[in-house]
């Protein structure tokens, strides 16, 4: 599904990521872990398309696409969704203006007819559902008044209703209590967790892998993926950390 080779990305002329190369089938969840600075934000924004990224050598394909090509709303209406690290504030804009509008985007996008109001409703109620967050919040403005957790609830619900074949989560994990952690955890699975669909889990923190089961763990040091295993590595970073791997 996503498959990325020796990818160098620069930002404000500092090099960031020197050679990195990953791939991610469908129907996989996959984590990256790594030291503060290592490279793992810039991953996210290169693949997201975000400005000021600059790649300068490598590639990075999503369903046999030239990704790096695309705009991000073309990336999106492709089925990329990036959850960000800090959720930004969008005041004067309601949270069900924003998705219901992202929505039809991407349903227009690939040919598809748009959501009523009554119908957009429907939808996202039961995501709200899922991750125990009151209809009431979807009506205020964008993460306005947000607690850091209540931001990252509702970029799940977000990523619910958008339904993208592929989400890249930066630190989801930060700013959650262990109720949210948990309630955000089950989320992502029952939205994500499909043959059809694949996961980047970008974290510091073994935790959120205890209700995300990756099927493999990676580690990103100075700009490259330096190891990689299965669940286990995850527990063994969170025992010895970074060091001997990041030296």
């Amino acid at each position: 599904m996503l498959k990325i080779e020796n990818l160098h990305a620069t930002v404000a002329d500092k090099p960031i990521l020197k050679g990195l190369s990953l791939a991610i089938n469908a129907g996989e969840i996959h984590a990256i872990m790594g030291p503060n600075g290592a490279g793992k934000s810039t991953l996210s924004y290169v693949l997201g398309g975000r400005p000021g990224y600059e790649v300068t050598d490598g590639s990075a394909t999503f369903e046999g696409q030239d990704l790096l090509d695309m705009q991000p709303h073309e990336r999106a209406a492709a089925g990329l969704f990036l959850g960000f690290q800090y959720p930004v504030e969008i005041p004067g804009v309601s949270n069900v203006q924003f998705l219901r509008e992202a929505l039809n985007a991407q349903r227009r996008a690939r040919g598809e007819e748009p959501l009523s109001g009554g119908e957009f409703l429907k939808v996202a109620r039961e995501k709200a559902a899922l991750l125990k967050m009151d209809m009431d919040m979807l009506k205020r403005p964008v993460n306005v008044g947000f607690s850091g957790g209540e931001k990252k609830r509702n970029e799940m619900v977000q990523m619910g209703i958008l339904d993208p074949k592929f989400a890249i989560l930066d630190e989801t994990d930060s700013g959650l209590d262990i109720d949210a952690l948990r309630t955000v955890g089950d989320g992502i699975n029952a939205i994500m967790r499909r043959p059809d669909k694949a996961v980047l889990l970008i974290t510091h923190y073994q935790r959120l892998l205890d209700y995300v089961q990756p099927d493999f763990v990676h580690v990103l040091a100075a700009g490259r993926i330096v190891k990689s295993g299965g669940p286990d590595l995850a527990r063994e970073l969170e025992a010895h950390g970074y060091a001997e791997l990041a030296a």
